[in-house]
């Protein structure tokens, strides 16, 4: 893969070591909201050449404002198979694994963990992501973890470092207390940002949760469908600029791996 022309410009970065290392690498996203379907989209560009992409939702025309594979024409769709439809047109030689189910310690075993270098966590739900961050860290797997990507508007704040290092972000906050609370002493690297924005009042949710809008959807492997956003007290407000960038620094984070494990760079 690395002689063909469309990680040329990439190479020329990289070294072709690097760019070959991340063609073998595995790498599985969980949660192809805001944030996990621009860093699946990062990979694919970067040459990742064995990409998983893990979510039990389906297409919102709420996503649409932010999210790679949301348009108004797939509306109910899952967000699985649609993403890597157009992942797909991107690098067709890249194996593409949608799995249309959702991360929570029910359904743990049922991901194949050896399977995966690199895990980049996009999940929103807190104790479904401190379960995946205390599960991937265990199997001796390459995290990166995004931590609150809503409530932001200024892309300047936002940052890179060890989730105990992180300051200002409010789920960043439960989730080192809840790390704590579980003897969890692992380390992992976040994106994060400090700023947090209050909710504009909306008269379509008087100050409450709405839920997403699109038809009823049962996936093919039978795992009913929840539409999570519904349970939800709070809707926080999410931009595009802000998502992308965060889902942009955690591939980011698996290319800069990749440089740093190979000897091909040149040193400034």
């Amino acid at each position: 893969m690395t002689d063909k022309p469309v990680f040329h410009r990439l190479r020329l970065l990289t070294g072709a070591a690097a760019l070959e290392l991340l063609q073998r690498s595995r790498v599985a996203v969980f949660g192809l909201g805001g944030v996990g379907s621009w860093a699946a989209e990062a990979l694919v560009r970067s040459g990742v050449g064995h990409l998983t992409l893990v979510d039990n939702d389906v297409v919102c025309i709420t996503n649409v404002n932010r999210q790679v594979q949301a348009t108004s024409g797939n509306v109910g769709r899952p967000k699985t198979t649609e993403l890597a439809s157009r992942l797909a047109d991107l690098n067709p030689r890249c194996k593409l694994t949608p799995l249309q189910r959702a991360y929570e310690p029910a359904t743990a075993d049922s991901f194949a963990w050896d399977d995966f270098d690199y895990v980049l966590d996009c999940i929103d739900s807190i104790n479904d992501k401190v379960h995946l961050i205390m599960r991937t860290r265990a199997a001796g797997i390459t995290l990166y973890s995004s931590m609150g990507a809503a409530s932001k508007l200024d892309p300047t704040r936002i940052r890179t470092a060890s989730i105990w290092e992180t300051a200002g972000c409010p789920l960043a906050r439960v989730v080192r207390r809840k790390l704590r609370e579980a003897g969890f002493e692992g380390d992992f690297q976040t994106v994060f940002s400090p700023e947090v924005i209050p909710p504009v009042a909306d008269p379509d949710t008087d100050g409450g949760a709405s839920g997403c809008y699109r038809p009823d959807f049962t996936p093919d492997e039978g795992d009913k469908h929840r539409d999570r956003s519904a349970a939800r007290k709070i809707i926080n407000g999410s931009a595009v600029h802000i998502t992308a960038i965060f889902g942009m620094m955690l591939a980011g984070l698996v290319v800069q791996d990749a440089v740093d494990r190979t000897d091909d760079f040149p040193v400034a």
